[in-house]
């Protein structure tokens, strides 16, 4: 048989280059989620809110979400 002399080398991604680019992919995954998860870990910390009508929360609910209020920024400070 004679050889294939028409291969396509850009998308031969094989040994120590498709390595680092599956390397190089990865971390940049680890970046974005690491990123996006210290923003989302900021938001909620600054975000306060009030338990309202204690007595009626039940260990297993639904309707658990009823029972607190996010409080405004504008009343943060006067607690």
């Amino acid at each position: 048989m004679a050889e294939n002399k028409t291969r396509r080398m850009c998308f031969n991604l094989n040994g120590l280059m498709g390595g680092l680019i599956a390397t190089a992919l990865l971390l940049a995954i680890l970046v974005y989620l690491s990123i996006w998860a210290i923003k989302v870990q900021q938001e909620n910390a600054t975000t306060y809110y009030q338990l309202e009508d204690e007595a009626n929360i039940q260990m297993i609910s639904k309707d658990n979400w009823k029972h607190y209020k996010v409080v405004p920024n504008a009343e943060q400070g006067a607690k």
